[in-house]
């Protein structure tokens, strides 16, 4: 029984450490993998907005399932309506 106890004592214990010790960077790693989402989103939808892409025919396939999130890629990257003619998403 106190052997249980010392055992969810340490559990908790090291839980707090860990979360003590990651807490700073949770923001600077978030930042980072928002960033690179955001180049992929610019990189998929480039030949779309005219800059060459050369792995365009890999990327177009990915278009429809990242339809999704463009909304909100477009607003981050400061683009008030969509980009594109081809369609709407606001």
């Amino acid at each position: 029984m106190r052997i249980q106890a010392i055992k969810g004592w340490l559990a908790q214990a090291s839980q707090f450490v860990n979360e003590y010790y990651n807490a700073p960077y949770r923001a600077a790693v978030a930042r980072a993998k928002r960033e690179q989402e955001d180049l992929f989103m610019l990189y998929v939808y480039s030949e779309m907005m005219g800059i060459p892409n050369p792995a365009s025919y890999y990327t177009l396939e990915l278009q429809p399932l990242l339809l999704e999130q463009f909304h909100e890629w477009h607003l981050r990257m400061g683009m008030e309506h969509s980009p594109f003619d081809e369609f709407r998403c606001c």
